[in-house]
């Protein structure tokens, strides 16, 4: 099977994603899920003109000649706080005196700040002008019945659990998290409350695909390691198959001891690709068994992270029908220069900086594929195309943001 890019993967890839149903929650529980209806506004916000502030809500033709030498005095007939509307319509040569937020009462066409004025007993004293329609916040200009106030498939943030509380909105329709297994494989990986000897070391991929797993909006489930046996590799996947997506690590390239890919096949996978032009990442097999998506990552570290940034990610966002399948990619400096052979799409592990107007990047010194420090100090993944050598320094680069 040839090696295929980045691009034709993601292409084999996408149609094979199934979509999960959906779920009612409250809003209190919605951060990071993916919405599956619109929000739309049942009423305007604000729902009737207000005060964007403390003072007094008056004509602002009676106060034209207002100034600190010659302040203009205006009966106070009322005070309005935030919630109440006024009991009577505002008339020429009166002020009601008016909290933030509250209602801007009939016949009032301005606010002035309390600041501008003077109170002496049922007076004010005005010791500044005001324009039509100032410090007055009108009705519907955040929202207008009928609005789409958040779309189908956004990721909700904070903010989109704020506007839902605005439009009235106490539980939503989501989509279903997809349950993910998370399989390890390999003679040398050992648990973390095990002790490592010689050449062993900690099962750190399993750790970190779950977090992945759980950042991208799915539900990992820790299967434990599988040794280099095909015996214990099928019994570990009969159970992971359970789940809406496996992922394993490790096991994909051409070694001896490589069982998955051999695994998958008795177990009636349909091999989709296993060799991606990719750096680092080339050897990431992908299939499926009865429609489940398996993805089959690398073991080392750096390649793992990065494959399942590209491949794993974009496919549980559209597993959950989300609008944004990838990481924001933006445009930025390239800080120092930076070689490759050609042939293979390179991700470089980097940190992005905004200074004077404008993004910078800078690639981490050491790119090794188990490297992981350096993926973990980074923010980005520069990307340097398939066929370029070199990339200069001022470059202008693509780089995709890190979650």
């Amino acid at each position: 099977m040839s090696m295929i890019s980045v691009t034709e993967a993601l292409q084999a890839i996408l149609p094979k994603i199934p979509g999960k149903g959906v779920e009612k929650i409250p809003i209190g529980d919605s951060l990071g899920r993916v919405l599956a209806e619109d929000i739309i506004a049942r009423r305007p916000n604000p729902p009737l003109d207000n005060s964007a502030m403390d003072g007094y809500a008056l004509l602002a033709e009676d106060i034209q000649s207002a100034s600190p030498e010659n302040p203009v005095p205006l009966k106070v007939r009322e005070e309005i706080p935030a919630g109440v509307e006024a009991k009577t319509t505002l008339r020429s040569g009166d002020a009601m005196r008016i909290m933030t937020g509250a209602p801007v009462p009939k016949g009032a066409n301005a606010v002035i700040m309390q600041e501008d004025t003077k109170r002496d007993g049922d007076t004010v004293l005005v010791m500044d002008k005001a324009e039509v329609g100032e410090n007055i916040r009108l009705a519907g200009e955040d929202v207008k019945t009928g609005e789409v106030v958040i779309h189908k498939g956004t990721i909700i943030l904070p903010s989109h659990v704020g506007m839902m509380a605005v439009v009235g909105r106490s539980n939503i329709f989501v989509s279903q998290r997809p349950s993910v297994g998370i399989l390890s494989t390999g003679d040398e990986i050992v648990d973390l409350d095990e002790v490592p000897h010689g050449p062993c070391i900690y099962n750190s991929n399993g750790y970190m695909l779950a977090a992945q797993i759980r950042s991208a909006g799915g539900i990992p489930n820790y299967l434990g390691i599988a040794k280099d046996k095909e015996e214990d590799l099928m019994e570990k996947f009969h159970w992971a198959l359970q789940c809406d997506v496996v992922v394993s690590s490790g096991g994909v390239s051409v070694g001896d001891y490589d069982l998955v890919k051999a695994s998958l096949k008795k177990m009636g996978q349909d091999m989709v690709f296993w060799k991606v032009a990719m750096k680092p990442g080339k050897p990431l097999a992908f299939g499926t068994i009865a429609d489940k998506p398996i993805f089959g990552l690398p073991g080392n570290p750096v390649s793992s992270f990065v494959s399942f940034e590209q491949f794993v990610r974009p496919s549980l966002r559209k597993m959950m029908n989300c609008n944004q399948l990838y990481n924001k990619t933006i445009q930025a400096r390239l800080t120092r220069s930076v070689k490759k052979k050609p042939g293979r799409l390179h991700f470089l592990s980097s940190v992005v900086d905004w200074k004077d107007g404008e993004f910078s990047v800078t690639p981490a010194m050491e790119q090794g594929s188990g490297i992981l420090k350096s993926a973990m100090n980074a923010n980005g993944l520069m990307v340097f195309p398939l066929e370029a050598s070199s990339l200069s320094e001022g470059d202008t680069v693509s780089v995709q943001l890190l979650e």
